[in-house]
């Protein structure tokens, strides 16, 4: 299956605070906010959505398409990328500007306090889907992930007229999208992820009811954090799948990405609806125990025994068909 992966590409700046935001938090004063955290560590490591969701499908074997705008300090992380089964022949990289950043701050109780610096990624909405398309026979599915606003827009647009099936990601854009873009992203996508915030800012800002953007997408997975999973599609009953159990949970940033990597691997393998769930869940622990999004690595034995303790051995055995964790 040919898998494009489009969004964001970018180095993470990870830091931790050892208290808690709230409680340098005056709520009658927050318009006129000005905080400094003391942080007690920082880790630079790989990141961007697309990035993320390409290497964790690249660790279960896959080989995704990874399409997004970098700059020429991408060098090195490209190297990485390829050598886990990451396609980057259609990365454009600029002339001109830094690959993106993401600066990030944890408190002890996973709260965030995140920016982002877009560099080169605004020179996404320069890349057209087709000749990619085009180098390697065909698309199964596009996922329209977090980027440059209009190369969300174009990239969404092209899969309409070409009929290149697409998968909705808006996440982090939903904040600064207005209703208009929200819509125009969403409607007739495949599948729509989004966290159970993101939907209720989704059914919010295109002022579309559950029942009316399920009208308009194929299947909506909506993540729940330790609640885990739902997946709904319309006139059928959703589908719910728990959380797999943490040994020790370090670092959230990524969580999501890698859950996206899990369920588009689980629907490359022909596998149902509740295995993609269940797979995204398992790949979002390994990320959540670790500091960065691509530091973890996968074994067979161990990945197929989490499974099967969390979900049962029958379920563990069509997974296991399937997956294959290369080494770099």
């Amino acid at each position: 299956m040919s898998l494009l992966v489009t969004g964001s590409i970018a180095t993470d700046h990870l830091m931790s605070f050892g208290g808690k935001f709230s409680d340098s938090l005056v709520v009658d004063q927050l318009d006129k906010i000005s905080l400094s955290f003391l942080v007690e560590d920082l880790d630079v490591r790989r990141g961007g959505c697309a990035a993320n969701i390409s290497f964790g499908l690249g660790c279960l074997g896959l080989r995704p398409i990874l399409v997004g705008a970098v700059g020429e300090d991408f060098v090195d992380y490209r190297s990485w990328l390829e050598r886990h089964n990451v396609d980057c022949e259609s990365v454009h990289v600029s002339d001109s500007k830094h690959t993106a950043r993401f600066v990030c701050t944890n408190d002890a109780s996973m709260a965030q306090i995140a920016s982002f610096y877009p560099g080169a990624m605004s020179e996404a909405r320069e890349i057209e889907l087709k000749p990619v398309a085009d180098r390697i026979g065909g698309v199964d599915y596009v996922l329209v992930g977090p980027n440059d606003p209009e190369a969300m827009l174009r990239h969404t647009d092209e899969c309409r007229d070409r009929g290149y099936p697409f998968i909705a990601d808006p996440s982090q854009q939903l904040a600064f999208g207005d209703g208009d873009m929200i819509r125009e992203l969403i409607d007739g996508a495949a599948i729509l992820f989004s966290n159970e915030y993101e939907s209720a800012l989704i059914e919010q800002k295109t002022g579309w009811s559950a029942d009316e953007v399920l009208s308009r997408v194929g299947t909506w997975v909506v993540t729940l954090g330790a609640a885990g999973v739902r997946v709904e599609r319309k006139g059928e009953d959703p589908i719910v799948v728990a959380a797999v159990p943490e040994i020790a949970k370090v670092e959230p940033t990524g969580v999501g990405d890698a859950f996206r990597a899990g369920f588009m691997a689980a629907l490359a393998w022909g596998l149902s609806l509740e295995r993609a769930a269940q797979l995204g869940c398992l790949l979002a622990v390994y990320v959540v125990e670790k500091v960065g999004t691509q530091e973890y690595s996968l074994h067979q034995a161990a990945f197929v025994k989490r499974f099967a303790d969390t979900y049962g051995e029958a379920a563990a055995a069509e997974v296991a068909a399937h997956v294959r964790t290369p080494r770099p």
